[in-house]
Parts: C-alpha cells; sequence; structure tokens
C-alpha cells in the first residue's frame, strides 16, 4: 500500500502545480501525516490549497485545507 496527499486548488480540481513537486508517497498514513504537519507552508506556498490523503486509489480524508484556520 502506498500513501501520498493529492493536491488540490480551491475550487477541489487536483492541483496539477509543477511548484510544489510530485507528491511523495510513504509506506503509513502516520508518516505521510507528519510529512504533511512539516511540508504544509511550503506547499501553501507553491500554490497548494488543500490536500487529501489517498490510499492507493482510495480517499481516506479530504480535502483538508492548508490555510491557517481564521481568529
Amino acid at each position: 500500500m502506498a500513501w501520498l496527499w493529492q493536491y488540490l486548488r480551491t475550487d477541489g480540481a487536483v492541483d496539477p502545480t509543477r511548484d510544489a513537486g510530485e507528491p511523495p508517497t510513504f509506506s503509513s498514513q502516520a508518516d505521510a501525516e507528519s510529512w504533511i504537519g512539516e511540508e504544509w507552508q511550503t506547499l501553501l506556498k507553491s500554490g497548494v490549497e488543500a490536500v487529501t490523503l489517498m490510499e492507493d486509489d482510495r480517499e481516506v480524508y479530504g480535502p483538508m485545507s492548508l490555510h491557517p484556520p481564521a481568529q
């Protein structure tokens, strides 16, 4: 099984941006979640608005906005 983050635009469409690079794959959900916790700001700066966690072709959860919550 491979876990990966699918990058999304504001409208929910898959984001084909080259700036963010190809999403890496992970061997576990925990590894994928740890990585997004470290990289979300970089992804947001490169134009990714939200992410969806995928396990192979199955959507696990998302879309999840990369923008910080409003205060």
